[in-house]
């Protein structure tokens, strides 16, 4: 008579049950589709759909279908699906001028799975670049970048505490040396003390500390800890991460890879992505605005003195203007790229020109409100600032350079009082507008980053490693199949349903938890597939023992499993801890091979113990055996 629990036939149905149903979304490959989403303001609605349809129609583009679709972090959207690639690209080529700059057409991936199982959560496994093609970015995140920006804020906010004390100061600078924070120069010792506890009370990251008298002058040094320093990089990594994918959501990528590598560098992997060109002009984008004092423009005699012999003043910044104009701006910003919290691009009103409507968080719009409610009537001037990568070729090899770019977009007088909300004119175009407005609202960098490499992948390439890839699997599992049905008889088939039922439910758990596939991932699979019969061969062969021992057929499979239970245990473990390892202590392709190992340990010690068990309650439960199969 069986000895496995009713209740556990229930479990191991349910279990397949599900597993299949989740696995079966797998077998619908996602069709090239061109996605349609606003830029700013402009609407997503049947009406461009109708006009994205007819365009299409007049250039003679065959396309599947065209849908109006909603996603939470990217909007409204139309996608347009098509049979190939090369429709796909013909298609944006067509939309791109057509739409203008009120649009975005990126590639994306439209996906078949029927309604009634999307309904259920059903979706297949995004793949990744090595599969689909696409472009990988290397980026550097610039940490020197990172104390220049914090140093600078320090020495604003001690001057305008020192201010807010009433305690006398002569000047508050940042120290020549990068890392050597702030020096604060005071009238006398009491000022100075004074300055001290006031400083170290306030702000609790900075070593304070007496410096060397120069005359009746009196130094105080302010100096970021090095673990504030620590907290600073890590807080950088964290948010270029964040407004990466802010970035990349608005490029409409399926399914984007950006995740930290090393201390400072930051991997972006965007499968299916046929235009680096285009993506790497979102992504790789450093700019930001600066709202700066003006300190004079070309027509002053200073300004022209400066930009003619380089002599600039110790307290300023020379920069030039759109169309060579020169500069003089103060070193220390008003507000900076970080605290903008919204974007949007339009005309100004009065004139018609484009501008870009910003709105700042409350820290900026505090600084905006002291300094203009002190400087009506003065001027401010608005800095864009680029970070690009020079690249040229040296002896053979690539070499790249990056490089800064500073441009007073606007240089205006303060005509009143304002605070978190105001309008930057003075640029060229409405499609500059348009990408200043998208990279400011996908959030500003913490720190500089430069693109150290880039590769492409083609979609050929990507679909020869899928076939290789697919061939390995079958060919693996086929042989594995083959092997315990002969050398097992009927436990060996027991065994290769067992084996199958594994790879569907780890298929499932993948697709459902979002994991990408990649070729390292498909080698976890082959690996895990391999594994898993090892559980079996330890079962058959502690049932073929109790057998040779004279137990009788029912006892043997029962005293087979129950001994064979701790060897695979002890097994599996030390396979899940090495597992665990490459999972949370690799990166990229490591932890692609550690994901999938995992979970295929975890679905193989279920499918090998008890759905085999299952099979085998089944098959033998209630006869009468005089011997076993195996």
């Amino acid at each position: 008579m069986s000895d496995f629990p009713r209740w556990r036939y229930y479990l191991v149905a349910i279990v397949l049950v599900i597993g299949t149903l989740y696995a079966l979304p797998n077998l619908y490959l996602a069709k090239p589709a061109v996605q349609v989403s606003a830029s700013h303001t402009a609407p997503v609605d049947q009406a461009l759909q109708q006009k994205i349809a007819s365009a299409l129609q007049a250039a003679k583009i065959p396309y599947q279908e065209e849908s109006i679709k909603h996603d939470k972090s990217r909007g409204d959207y139309v996608l347009v699906g098509f049979t190939n690639g090369d429709q796909q690209k013909s298609a944006a080529d067509t939309l791109r001028p057509l739409l203008g700059d009120d649009y975005t057409v990126a590639y994306n991936l439209q996906s078949t799975v029927p309604t009634w199982l999307s309904a259920i959560g059903g979706r297949s496994m995004p793949l990744g670049l090595d599969l689909q093609g696409g472009v990988r970015f290397l980026m550097a995140v610039d940490q020197n970048d990172v104390i220049d920006k914090q140093e600078t804020r320090y020495t604003q906010d001690i001057a305008a505490l020192l201010k807010d004390k009433k305690i006398s100061f002569v000047s508050v600078a940042r120290n020549a040396t990068r890392g050597q924070g702030v020096i604060i120069v005071l009238n006398s010792a009491a000022d100075r003390s004074a300055a001290s506890d006031a400083i170290a009370t306030e702000y609790t990251d900075l070593n304070v500390t007496d410096g060397t008298n120069t005359g009746d002058r009196y130094i105080l040094n302010a100096v970021i800890k090095p673990n504030k320093l620590q907290d600073l990089a890590i807080a950088a990594i964290s948010q270029n991460l964040a407004t990466l994918s802010n970035r990349i959501n608005a490029l409409g990528v399926s399914e984007p890879v950006i995740q930290r590598q090393g201390e400072d560098h930051i991997t972006v992997e965007l499968a299916g992505v046929q235009d680096p060109a285009e993506a790497k002009k979102v992504i790789g984008a450093t700019a930001t605005l600066e709202y700066v004092a003006g300190l004079g423009d070309g027509r002053d005699p200073a300004v022209q003195e400066a930009a003619k012999t380089g002599n600039i003043p110790p307290d300023a910044h020379l920069y030039y203007g759109t169309r060579g104009e020169p500069y003089l701006v103060s070193k220390t910003p008003i507000a900076t790229g970080d605290e903008l919290v919204d974007a949007a691009s339009g005309n100004d009103q009065q004139t018609g020109s484009p501008m870009v409507s910003v709105t700042l968080n409350s820290s900026g719009a505090a600084k905006m409100l002291d300094f203009t409610r002190d400087n009506v009537g003065k001027p401010m001037a608005v800095v864009y600032i680029e970070r690009t990568t020079d690249t040229k070729m040296v002896n053979g090899q690539e070499v790249r350079t990056p490089k800064t770019t500073y441009t007073v977009i606007n240089y205006a007088t303060i005509q009143g009082v304002f605070s978190n909300k105001f309008q930057t004119t003075g640029l060229e175009s409405s499609k500059s507008a348009s990408e200043l407005a998208l990279m400011l609202k996908g959030g500003s960098l913490a720190a500089s980053m430069d693109i150290v490499s880039e590769g492409v992948i083609g979609p050929s390439l990507g679909q020869d490693n899928i076939d290789k890839g697919l061939k390995a699997v079958l060919l693996g599992l086929g042989l594995v199949l083959v092997a315990a049905a002969i050398y097992y008889k009927l436990f060996g088939l027991v065994a290769d349903v067992a084996l199958f039922f594994n790879l569907v439910i780890l298929v499932a758990v993948m697709s459902m938890i979002g994991v990408t596939l990649t070729m390292p991932g498909i080698a976890g699979i082959v690996l895990t597939l391999g594994m898993a019969i090892d559980a079996n061969v330890l079962i058959c062969e502690r049932v073929r023992e109790e057998l040779r021992n004279g137990s009788t057929p029912l006892a043997s499979i029962r005293a087979g499993y129950e001994k064979a239970w701790a060897t695979i245990l002890d097994a599996n473990v030390t396979h899940l801890i090495a597992a665990l390892a490459l999972t949370t202590m690799g990166s990229g392709p490591i932890k692609g091979f550690g994901v999938t190992l995992l979970i295929g340990i975890l679905t193989s010690m279920f499918t090998s113990v008890t759905v085999t068990h299952a099979i085998t309650a089944l098959i033998h439960g209630g006869r009468k055996l005089k011997t076993l199969s195996v």
